[in-house]
């Protein structure tokens, strides 16, 4: 009894545990969701695709208490193509007083459409590299909610930046289309001394005072998109950690309110290099490992996981682990257009459930599971891969069921069919490839790791699983079938007309009289599929799924009390049949030929396979003759 109550009580704790971690997610996305609400009016700027932006020298003044920024940039590109003018993404509400190339004044003007157009001194030629440096100043944009932010905590004044996806342009003139990350940055933060200032990677020397301000300076030496750059300003309270282990030891730092700065956050935020010893053991060691990693509140109501520091609400693990997953997922490779954000947040949601699995046991990692399952059928319809009309929509974009749930789900899928080894190396081998590392990826680049190692085409399963929609639903019947076998006949109908079948290995669980247990993976391909499988015992039940591995919904099992005719456990299918013919045979039975007769009784075909095609055939009702080592049994197909 008391075993029992320990497991009922443990059951509770991870099931109350993993429907917390969903309730997260959720939340993730809606705020998420909210943000880009009022940034996304935005679309790719064409006016910026005719140069490649390699250096950024960004020197900003600030006050937390006062809703203004003051900058200088430094940029330094190479031009793609011959340029006489440059344009840099830059909002209305922004003024720029001056534009400098080699100390020289140049002619610039702001369009009136969130742009800055700045005429060059004569025709840079493609391939040659220029630096330019803007100064500028301005309140920016606040509608909704912006990319750039000046509140108060605890009644102290707080200024932090969030510029997912489109929201950089909003604080300083940048080029922020998902097809440039800059090479390097230097980021100097002048404000109030009093002060603590955050950006992206590391402070090369501390802090300069000068007069009643404090400049601060950040280098990151990795590449980066515009939207991830960030800064952050308050009276922030220092809590460093170490992660990673000899020689590449680094540092967590984590910049907290003061008035949050508990025993109980500490606690939180120690799940943090643990984390990072999960996710650096699963795929590679932490990406911006030469520089920290870290975190820092702001007050928004939930996490963005700016390069080497994530902007948080609060430190839920849950939270912790989302982001911390996206700077493998999201930062060091980036979706490469809006319509792959699942290789952004699908992978953050599904490494923020292998935390559960690793830390919480399996009986918990099922039921985060069965949450996002049940999320992801309550509607029949959504593809995790958008289309062009979706991509404009924000809803669409940052939709928990779509692209966090089902794309976490997708691979949880792919990782039950490829097998674990596969699975991680493939991720390990697209996390390495040098044309996607530290750039951008569509979701063509990801099939291609996971076929490379699985040795097999995927297409099939993307087609079913990624591009198009819905779920299955499953019927299956299953009989004892002689000594030592059990015959399975699966069914699916689908939600969605866009998937005509759902290709995919079944899992089911037997179970005996005596409590015996044994798994079964059944390679369902066609409708009506038969499979005669060896078992230990006898079946009394069966469990469809058991581990949650599916996207499905409304499943059924039935154990069916046929008794075990040799002559049915001998089938064709499909049937009828288009092309391809399978031989069913029970594993004690050696097929030796197959025969097929026209309705004149003539041999149109013969072949000693099990299976083969029957394109050579034209349609009609054929005569199957099947002999093998048991004698010689007689079946009727339709060609279609």
């Amino acid at each position: 009894m008391k075993k029992l109550l320990l497991l009922l009580f443990y059951f509770s704790i991870t099931t109350a545990v993993a429907q917390h971690e969903l309730e997260s997610l959720c939340k993730i996305a809606s705020a998420e969701m909210r943000n880009a609400s009022s940034l996304m009016q935005f679309v790719p700027n064409p006016d910026t695709q005719n140069y490649d932006v390699t250096y950024h020298k960004l020197e900003f003044t600030v006050d937390p208490a006062v809703y203004f920024i003051s900058g200088k940039v430094t940029t330094t590109y190479t031009a793609l193509a011959n340029m006489n003018t440059i344009y840099f993404d830059m909002a209305n509400e922004l003024t720029v007083t001056s534009v400098k190339k080699n100390g020289i004044d140049l002619t610039f003007s702001e369009n009136g459409a969130n742009e800055l157009v700045i005429t060059l001194p004569g025709t840079q030629a493609s391939g040659t590299a220029a630096t330019l440096e803007i100064i500028y100043s301005g309140a920016p944009p606040s509608g909704g909610f912006g990319s750039f932010a000046a509140t108060v905590h605890n009644n102290t004044p707080v200024l932090w930046t969030l510029s997912e996806p489109f929201g950089a342009r909003d604080w300083w003139p940048c080029k922020q289309d998902l097809n440039d990350k800059i090479n390097s940055i230097d980021v100097y933060i002048t404000a109030p001394s009093q002060y603590v200032s955050v950006s992206n990677g590391v402070e090369p020397e501390a802090p300069v005072i000068n007069g009643v301000n404090k400049t601060t300076h950040f280098r990151h030496g990795y590449p980066i998109p515009a939207y991830l750059i960030c800064i952050a300003i308050t009276d922030y309270t220092v809590y460093s950690q170490t992660a990673g282990t000899a020689p590449n030891i680094f540092p967590i730092v984590n910049y907290i309110y003061p008035e949050n700065f508990t025993p109980g956050v500490q606690t939180q935020l120690n799940q943090t290099p643990l984390i990072m010893d999960l996710f650096t053991n699963l795929f590679e060691i932490y990406p911006f490992h030469n520089e920290k990693y870290g975190h820092a509140q702001f007050g928004w109501g939930g996490g963005m996981e700016h390069t080497t520091v994530s902007f948080m609400n609060n430190f839920s693990r849950s939270l912790i682990a989302h982001e911390l997953g996206h700077q493998w997922f999201g930062d060091k490779i980036t979706c490469g257009t809006w319509k792959d954000i699942w290789l952004n947040e699908g992978f953050a949601t599904y490494l923020a459930s292998l935390v559960i699995e690793n830390f919480d046991g399996n009986a918990a990692f099922v039921t985060d599971k069965t949450n996002m399952i049940n999320n992801i059928t309550s509607q029949l319809t959504g593809a995790v891969y958008l289309t062009d009309t979706e991509a404009t929509s924000v809803n669409r974009i940052f939709s928990s069921r779509l692209s966090y749930n089902k794309g976490a789900m997708v691979l949880e899928m792919l990782r039950f069919k490829m097998g674990d080894t596969a699975f991680f190396q493939a991720l390990k081998n697209y996390l390495a490839d040098p044309s996607l590392a530290f750039g951008y990826a569509v979701t063509a680049n990801l099939k291609s790791h996971l076929e490379a190692v699985y040795g097999s085409s995927l297409t099939e399963f993307f087609n079913d699983w990624v591009y198009n929609q819905g779920y299955p639903t499953y019927t299956i019947t299953a009989q004892n079938w002689g000594a030592g076998q059990a015959r399975f006949t699966v069914n699916q109908t689908q939600s969605h007309s866009s998937v005509s079948y759902f290709e995919m290995p079944v899992p089911v669980r037997i179970q005996g009289a005596s409590g015996q247990v044994q798994d079964l993976v059944l390679n369902n391909t066609v409708n009506g599929e038969v499979f005669i499988l060896p078992v230990n015992f006898p079946i009394t039940s069966v469990v469809f799924d058991p581990d949650k591995h599916l996207i499905s919904k409304n499943n059924s099992i039935t154990l069916g009390n046929e008794t075990f005719e040799l002559e049915k456990a001998i089938a064709l299918y499909p049937n009828p049949v288009k092309d391809e013919l399978h031989v069913q045979l029970p594993s004690s039975v050696l097929l030796e030929k197959v025969s097929i007769y026209n309705n004149l009784g003539q041999l149109v075909l013969e072949n000693s396979n099990s299976e083969f095609s029957l394109n050579t055939l034209s349609s009609g009702v054929y005569a199957v003759t099947i002999q093998t080592s048991e004698g010689e049994f007689h079946k009727k197909i339709i060609k279609n």
